[in-house]
């Protein structure tokens, strides 16, 4: 059967096309590509063969592209020839000034909204104690000695890590709850 002639039947059953595509080596899709577009190519990659061929095989059976689609495409090709391609981004020294490159912000964190204002005292008993934390701008005060987090302060009381908003009973805010 001439070689046209058998694409155009494979072409019809694409999928039993893939399936032998796909049970090829890559060095047999290589000849394949060879043969079916008339030039080498440099691809090594497997699923890439597989796919550029069997587009190819439906295009050679079922019609390439339209002639209007031929047109825009080597339009297309034509303004990409022309046009000139930046190899480097711009930057100072080339052509834009530095100061338009970067800005330079104050971006404030909001304060976990579980957490009450500082100067607030969190209390709570653990093993017969009372442990007493006040809320600081930045950090917990526990028995004068300042930590950055709550897990820090329920670590130091407990002696095992735990989840500091759990340890001390703070709930998540109410809209937070609602969503779920």
């Amino acid at each position: 059967m001439p070689s046209h002639r058998r694409e155009q039947c494979v072409a019809l059953n694409v999928g039993r096309l893939m399936s032998e595509l796909e049970r090829m080596t890559v060095t047999e899709l290589r000849r394949r590509y060879a043969e079916v577009f008339n030039e080498e190519t440099r691809s090594y990659h497997k699923a890439y063969l597989v796919r550029r061929i069997a587009w190819r095989v439906q295009a050679n059976a079922e019609g390439d592209l339209t002639e209007r689609a031929q047109r825009l495409r080597e339009r297309a090709l034509a303004i990409a020839d022309d046009a000139d391609l930046r190899m480097r981004a711009p930057g100072p020294g080339r052509g834009v000034p530095a100061a338009s490159t970067s800005t330079t912000a104050v971006v404030a964190v909001a304060a976990d909204d579980r957490l009450p204002m500082p100067g607030a005292l969190l209390t709570r008993e653990y093993r017969g104690r009372t442990i007493r934390v006040r809320v600081l701008p930045k950090g917990f005060d526990y028995e004068g000695t300042i930590y950055r987090s709550l897990s820090a302060v329920a670590k130091e009381v407990t002696g095992a890590h735990w989840n500091g908003y759990l340890f001390f009973g703070l709930e998540k805010p109410k809209s937070e709850e609602a969503a779920r």
